[in-house]
């Protein structure tokens, strides 16, 4: 992608000619990226700061700094939280 190639996520040949006339799955082709809910489990909440209104989690929280991050409970079967 260098010397300013317009193609960073465009597809090139993508399947054979008439065997076996079809594009076979699993191939990396442009799509969306990002824009989805993710959900992160079993993150330890180490701090409750109310005066600055900061939650501290220890772990990997997904989405970029300064995002809204929705924190409920846990739902496991079996377990009562």
């Amino acid at each position: 992608m260098t010397h300013g190639s317009k193609s960073h996520r465009a597809h090139g040949s993508i399947g054979m000619s008439a065997t076996p006339a079809r594009v076979l799955p699993g191939g990396k082709h442009p799509g969306r990226m990002g824009n989805k809910m993710v959900k992160q489990r079993k993150l330890k909440v180490l701090e409750v700061d109310a005066e600055m209104k900061a939650i501290v989690v220890k772990g990997s929280v997904p989405g970029k700094a300064g995002a809204l991050v929705r924190i409920t409970p846990a739902k496991i079967v079996g377990k009562n939280i």
